[in-house]
């Protein structure tokens, strides 16, 4: 049994042996780890370009370009699920704050909130992204490209040069505004107009006034006259006339009216006496 045992053990590694692949294995996976994450692209913002190192795990980056509106767009071909593109940030070329203070970044996968988390130092941003299977599109909006805008500051006028402070020119000491030595303006004086008298007469409705007596206003046609400075009917009553031909025309027509109603009153007279007889 012992030397069974022994013919078996010969075919197994020593500990050496297996020391030795452990140590080979390990040294591979670091190798290829590095050789797989070690990958930059550049891109360009204003005319300067600038590379972003990322780690893409089963997918593939195929381009990354800034749009007009401060934000990242990165295409990529996703063949795995799930899969992550981890993206480190230098603070010098991109950031994202709000007063002064880090603010999250806004990230859209296919139009769509995606899930990531961050790791943040005094020089970059590493944003790790999930990436469903079949994205193409991933958009990273911040607001801070290059760094925040200098400022510089203007230099302040000394007060010795200042116009305002300057004793010569002061309003108080010069000589020429003084009140006491201006000129004295008088007013122009204003010519009276002589006023016109108008004799006070009144003409009648349908005279005016001319060379101080009252004549026919031949302004308005028959019928009206001037008022307010407009021809206008002329309401005044006028007299009735009665000429002898209507009297005479008046008093035809009332003797025949008289003859008519006797006329009239005698025909029934005569027929109530006829009505009387025959009863009779």
């Amino acid at each position: 049994m012992d030397k069974l045992q022994s013919d078996r053990l010969k075919h197994f590694p020593n500990v050496t042996s297996l020391l030795k692949i452990s140590l080979g294995l390990i040294l591979f996976t670091i190798i290829s780890t590095a050789l797989v994450y070690a990958e930059t692209i550049s891109v360009e913002v204003e005319g300067t370009s600038y590379d972003i190192d990322y780690t893409p795990t089963g997918v593939d980056v195929l381009g990354i370009e800034a749009d007009d509106f401060g934000a990242l767009l990165i295409s990529v071909d996703v063949t795995e699920s799930p899969s992550f593109l981890e993206i480190v940030l230098n603070r010098n070329f991109y950031d994202s704050k709000f007063d002064g203070i880090d603010d999250e970044f806004f990230v859209l996968v296919d139009g769509e909130e995606g899930v990531y988390t961050e790791e943040t130092t005094s020089e970059s941003r590493t944003l790790n992204i999930e990436l469903p299977f079949g994205t193409q599109d991933i958009e990273i909006i911040g607001n801070d490209f290059f760094g925040p805008p200098v400022v510089e500051e203007s230099p302040e006028e000394s007060p010795e040069e200042s116009p305002e402070e300057s004793p010569e020119e002061s309003p108080e000491e010069s000589p020429e505004e003084s009140p006491e030595e201006s000129p004295v303006v008088t007013p122009p004086k204003v010519e009276e107009k002589p006023t016109v008298t108008t004799p006070k007469v009144q003409c009648g409705p349908g005279t005016i006034l001319k060379d101080g007596a009252c004549v026919l206003d031949e302004r308005c046609g028959p019928g009206t006259i001037l008022k307010d400075g407009a021809c206008v009917l002329d309401s005044t009553p006028k007299p009735t006339v009665t000429t002898p031909e209507g009297v005479g025309k008046q008093m035809v027509i009332s003797l025949l009216v008289a003859f008519g109603i006797a006329g009239i009153v005698g025909v029934i007279l005569a027929l109530i006496a006829r009505a009387s007889k025959s009863k009779n």
